[in-house]
């Protein structure tokens, strides 16, 4: 940069600007230099201006697993909003560090955010982590939360109106005419406890409380499937199942299949999330949709106008009831 600004006879903070686009340059300043650069072919090295900047041009995307050591990537919900997440900072020309924790102590997120490899974190699930996200939030700006909104928190979050959506699910379900009705799903997670409040507070206002069950399973799909089937075995009556998870209530499909059992005649299903294999499943599934992809661009914008410096405030998502042939 030295030899340029020897070359175009102007300083190098001029060249570093002119190079950088910076109109208070003058113009016919900012052509000669941007000329000349190409003319030698000279390339600004990013890493350097970035290192300058103290940007690391990425955002980290990170997914806590401490209530789900067996949970991947993979799983159809996480793809989704990856995508989703992926999409929205490629359009800012930032990076997504991607990076599934099963949290041995309480210092993963705070070594992330001081590592220098991520401008702010993005991450999806407050898992039985919120005494973490509550320390960052502490110390760290540039973090965003795609999860449950909880009185006082400091952690800013995006995400859906989990209870209303268990609630919704739950009269649903009760004004199919089905009463004797069981959620599947971990309730320790904040969103799916949610659920399952919104869901309990449903079956309460039908003056069904001591006729509803809750099977606090894992959320993979074998897990899911094999708790599903022993607790139908256990349990034959069972006509409405509200499933924390539309991977979760995939499995139930599959195990009320494989006892004969029709859907919904017999049982009616209704899972979480609306991901895209939940039209295609047999029969197609009736579910709670959130957004995941207006979520997905909110957390984004969010976490850059955190690094900006502004104060974002939580958002609640409307869940919205999509109903199929399941239910």
């Amino acid at each position: 940069m030295q030899e340029l600004a020897e070359l175009a006879g102007v300083s190098v903070s001029t060249v570093s600007r002119a190079l950088a686009g910076k109109t208070i340059i003058n113009a016919k300043t900012r052509e000669r230099v941007v000329e000349l650069a190409r003319l030698h072919g000279f390339k600004p090295n990013q890493v350097a201006q970035n290192l300058r900047l103290r940007r690391a041009q990425a955002i980290g995307v990170v997914m806590p697993m401490g209530h789900e050591v067996d949970q991947h990537p993979s799983d159809p919900f996480f793809m989704t909003m990856l995508g989703y997440l992926a999409d929205a900072l490629t359009e800012r020309n930032f990076d997504l560090l991607l990076s599934r924790v099963i949290p041995s102590d309480g210092n993963w997120l705070d070594d992330l955010l001081d590592s220098g490899r991520v401008d702010g974190a993005i991450v999806i699930g407050q898992s039985d982590q919120m005494a973490v996200l509550e320390a960052a939030a502490e110390r760290h700006r540039a973090l965003v939360v795609w999860g449950a909104r909880i009185a006082g928190q400091k952690h800013v979050t995006v995400g859906s109106d989990n209870v209303r959506g268990g609630l919704i699910a739950g009269r649903h379900l009760i004004e199919r005419g089905k009463r004797n009705l069981l959620f599947l799903g971990n309730p320790s997670p904040p969103e799916f406890g949610q659920r399952q409040q919104g869901f309990l507070q449903a079956c309460a206002e039908a003056g069904l409380s001591d006729s509803v069950h809750s099977l606090p399973i894992h959320l993979t799909s074998e897990a899911a499937y094999s708790a599903a089937r022993e607790f139908l075995d256990a349990n034959p009556g069972i006509d409405g199942i509200f499933a924390a998870s539309d991977v979760v209530a995939m499995s139930a499909l599959r195990a009320l299949a494989e006892r004969g059992l029709s859907v919904p005649g017999d049982v009616a299903v209704v899972g979480y999330d609306d991901i895209i294999l939940a039209a295609h499943t047999t029969p197609p599934l009736t579910t709670i949709r959130q957004d995941l992809q207006a979520g997905a661009r909110m957390l984004v914008d969010m976490v850059f106008r955190q690094i900006d410096g502004e104060i974002c405030d939580p958002v609640q998502l409307e869940p919205e009831l999509i109903i199929r042939a399941s239910s």
